[in-house]
Order: C-alpha cells, then structure tokens, then sequence
C-alpha cells in the first residue's frame, strides 16, 4: 500500500536528461532551481500513464518517438500566464503614438508568445477600435504549446480574466455566456476572424513566415539559456518589415543597437533607418 502512494523521485541524472530533451526539442532552458517544480507538474502525468518513476516517462517519450508526449510535457513545464491588456501602458503607446505612424497600408501584428490568446485579442480590439473593419489589419498568434492554441481559437475566457478590458471593448467584442455557459465569454467572432493562430518554435522561425510591421515578444525570452536568446532575438528581428516595432516585455532588455534597433520608450523598439 505505501509502495504504490509513494511518489516519484526526479533523480539529478533523470533531471538533466530531461533539460536536455526538452532543449533540444523545444529550445527551452529549464534551470537547476527548478527541479522540484519540475517534478511535481509532471508527477501527475506519470500516475496517469501507471509508470513507476520518471527514467520509465523518459524512455516512454523518447525510445517510442512519442510526439504528442513530448508535447505534453512541454505544455505542462512552461508557464501560460497572461492575460488581457498586460502592461496597459504599451497598448497606450500603440494606440496614441505607433498607430499613427503605420499609415494606410496593409498592416501585419504578430503576438509571438501568444499562449492562451488573450494578447492578440488584446492587439485586435485596438485595432478594430481605431482602424476599423474595413481596413487590411491582421493579427498572428503563435505558441509552442498545441492544448494553448485551441483554447485561443476558441476564444472563450472565464469572467475574471477581463479585468484590465477597457470597458468599451468589453461591450463591443466580449459576448457574455448564459446558461452553462454563465461566467465566461467569447470574444465575438468578427474579431477572431481577424486572428490568425499557429503553432511555432521561435528558435526555428518557418522559411516562409511574411515580415511584420509590429511584433510583441514580450515575457517569454526567459525560457531560453542566453544563446538561444540571442538567436530568438535576431530571427524575429529578421522578421520585422522596414521601420517596425519590437515590443519587449518591461522587465526584459536587450542591446538595441545589436539588433539594429532603437529604444522608443520602455520595452518599446523600432527599426533604425525607418521610413518616414
């Protein structure tokens, strides 16, 4: 009886391994101080499955080319936290000083980290709100985690997650649920038409991916060892349209002049030599 309600050891070899699986996969650093946190979001999984220790999960994702495992075990070791209009202070500075400086033109927003959706149906309602339906806007999610991504295309959100809404977008792009459904919203589906989502490692970018007029990478160049960081940096850099916008997280920075960037205001960049 207590052999089977025993838990699970992460051993430092078992440990190691498995930063070293989920680097090479998934281009995410996973530090020393974060074993035990480690083990106890995976430990569930291991009961799921009826594996004894974490050496049987490790040879379950890697000897059977487990896919869809080792996509699990991403989803649950990064941290999906966000929310709507997080750091209101820079969906300010689109609105009054970014948004008039991209004139008329076909405009491409890409959220880079874009989790559970809520940022770039944050970047949609501004531009709803302010350029309208008829112009040609559109916005980019992209995540590495597959399970975040279909509750983004869904688009429904419990109540309390709107806190930070400007009141007149939760008027305009948030229907409230009824029935079953009471204490949840969906954002209405003329905005998440306009919002394109899709899964992407920013350490390896697709050959094809169209260049960007205003690219968020906020919050997330944390999972990365400092090379990667840099490599990350530069792909989506690379990805910027003449003159555009890199929007960091506050407490993140970078060597703007590195990148061929220039600091606008906090965790706000935009290309040098932009068209005027």
């Amino acid at each position: 009886m207590n052999a089977l309600l025993q838990r699970p050891t992460l051993s430092e070899h078992e440990f190691g391994r498995l930063r070293e699986l989920i680097r090479r996969e998934a281009a995410i650093h996973l530090p020393a101080h974060m074993k035990q946190s480690v083990s106890c979001r995976l430990e569930q999984r291991l009961r799921r499955l009826a594996l004894r220790g974490f050496a049987e999960y490790f040879d379950y994702i890697s000897h059977n080319q487990n896919v869809a495992e080792l996509q699990r075990a991403v989803d649950l070791l990064t941290t999906h936290e966000t929310y709507f209009f997080r750091e209101p202070e820079q969906f300010d500075y689109l609105t009054r000083s970014l948004l008039p400086q991209l004139g008329s033109g076909s405009l491409r927003f890409w959220s880079a980290a874009a989790s559970s959706g809520e940022e770039a149906y944050s970047i949609a309602m501004v531009l709803m709100a302010n350029l309208g339906a008829g112009n040609r806007w559109e916005v980019l999610g992209s995540d590495i985690s597959a399970e975040v991504l279909e509750k983004a295309r869904e688009g429904v959100y419990r109540h309390e997650r709107l806190e930070l809404i400007p009141i007149p977008y939760l008027h305009r792009f948030c229907l409230r649920g009824v029935g079953r459904a009471a204490g949840s919203v969906q954002i209405d589906q003329t905005l998440r038409q306009r919002v394109r989502f899709c899964r992407m490692n920013l350490a390896s970018l697709p050959a094809g991916l169209e260049p960007f007029d205003v690219i968020f990478l906020r919050n997330v160049l944390f999972y990365f060892d400092a090379s990667t960081r840099q490599r990350v940096l530069a792909g989506v850099v690379s990805r910027l349209k003449p003159g555009g916008w890199l929007l960091l997280g506050h407490a993140e920075c970078l060597n703007a002049a590195s990148f061929g960037l220039r600091r606008q205001c906090p965790g706000v960049y935009r290309q040098v030599g932009e068209a005027s």
